[in-house]
């Protein structure tokens, strides 16, 4: 298999997967090294692929391999919030692609978050915390912005409903 062909077999992988797909398990299945598919998932995001790298692996957004709607939420809050704004989120069908924060300095810092259920946010928040960091909105005051993907407008509404009750949505 040539390099234009491994590409393609790994994005057609990623495009297959239902979950995140570690590297390891990637580079077992197409028989290189971790190292190399590193390369590749570089090479494919240059030319213009939607790979997101998460904790648990490499996944394509399902709105790449299905044309789910997204949106983009701005919301304020302190760290004593953030369990509640997630839980909205995916208690309404959302599932939390990333956050995202304009530092003053570095300017846009994106992280990518691929949470869908209460476990996910759990184990986040136990990351978090056992981490001893700071959620990345500390440098904005408050403000970020998330990236949902959404199954319709409906759950859009509702979501934006209950965070600007709780004050969280930033009108």
């Amino acid at each position: 298999m040539d390099t234009k062909e491994r590409r393609r077999a790994l994005l057609q992988k990623l495009k297959i997967a239902d979950k995140p797909v570690t590297g390891t398990e990637l580079a077992r299945e197409l028989r290189v090294s971790r190292q190399i598919i590193v390369g590749d998932i570089a090479i494919l995001r240059a030319a213009g692929e939607a790979v997101y790298a998460t904790p648990q692996g490499y996944i394509l957004p399902a709105a790449e391999k299905t044309g789910a709607l997204t949106a983009t939420l701005a919301c304020r809050h302190g760290r004593d919030a953030l369990a509640k704004e997630l839980t909205i989120m995916i208690d309404n069908g959302g599932k939390v692609l990333d956050v995202v924060v304009e530092h003053p300095v570095y300017g846009e810092i994106r992280a990518n978050l691929m949470l869908s259920s209460r476990r996910d946010i759990a184990d986040f928040l136990h990351n978090l915390s056992g981490s001893g960091a700071e959620p990345l909105s500390i440098v904005t005051g408050g403000v970020h912005l998330h990236t949902l993907e959404l199954p319709d407008r409906k759950a859009l509404r509702q979501i934006e409903q209950e965070l600007r009750q709780e004050g969280i949505l930033v009108n």
